[in-house]
């Protein structure tokens, strides 16, 4: 019994050597997934509401709370911003990635892609349906919305998208800088979306900070799979 725990501590230790971030997504994974419940816990007992109304207020023009800061012109990039996070488009790109890989014969890579997004749709709308917070009511909505509010699909769904794929083509690249800036491509789309629906006023602040958790701590999941799948 000894012998078979030391071994597998043995090959633990061994595979954390060649993927020193292992331990600290582990950590980043555990931080995700305490950081959303927290946030649960604080709107459950209404502690975040105040917050998140003078978040959302401080996005709208002083004593117009129906006109968001800015001109058209940022108006209408807040709507662009906001579809990198929809449905067709994160659909598009999960089909065009998926196939990529499989024109590469990389099944298993598809696989995991398509796995790590259609998961995430369906833990999304299980999450929605458990909260079945209503959404903000302090201004009008920029754009069409038609589910709960907690936590926001858009920004769970970006993270879960760009973030999957970035780390998977990161992974792939030779070059430390590209990979880098891969990542922090994809981290900066997911923000951007996530700060684009508090800014058109269809989510509270919190619905997003719990997206971009649980989006972020689900991604991070499918990219210790991947490096499991192609150890083996």
């Amino acid at each position: 019994m000894l012998n078979k725990l030391s071994e597998r501590l043995n090959r633990l230790l061994v595979r954390w050597k060649e993927e020193p971030l292992i331990p600290f997504v582990l950590l980043v994974i555990a931080g995700s997934l305490w950081g959303f419940t927290e946030i649960s816990d604080e709107i459950g007992e209404g502690d975040a509401h105040s917050l998140d109304r003078q978040i959302l207020l401080s996005m709208r023009e002083p004593g117009n709370p129906s006109d968001p800061i800015g001109s058209v012109k940022l108006e209408e990039m807040g709507r662009d911003l906001t579809a990198l996070g929809g449905f067709t488009i994160l659909t598009g790109l999960t089909v065009s990635a998926a196939g990529v890989a499989l024109v590469m014969r990389k099944r298993r890579l598809a696989g995991i892609i398509t796995v790590a997004v259609m998961g995430g749709m369906i833990l999304t709308t299980f999450v929605k349906r458990g909260f079945d917070r209503p959404r903000p009511d302090l201004v009008p909505h920029g754009v069409v919305v038609t589910n709960a509010s907690f936590p926001s699909g858009h920004a769970m769904m970006a993270a879960v998208v760009y973030l999957t794929l970035g780390l998977l083509l990161a992974r792939i690249q030779p070059l430390r800088p590209l990979r880098l800036y891969i990542v922090a491509l994809s981290v900066m789309i997911t923000l951007l979306v996530g700060v684009s629906r508090v800014y058109l006023g269809v989510h509270w602040p919190t619905d997003v900070l719990a997206g971009w958790t649980l989006g972020a701590a689900w991604a991070l999941a499918f990219w210790l799979i991947a490096i499991r799948l192609e150890q083996r």
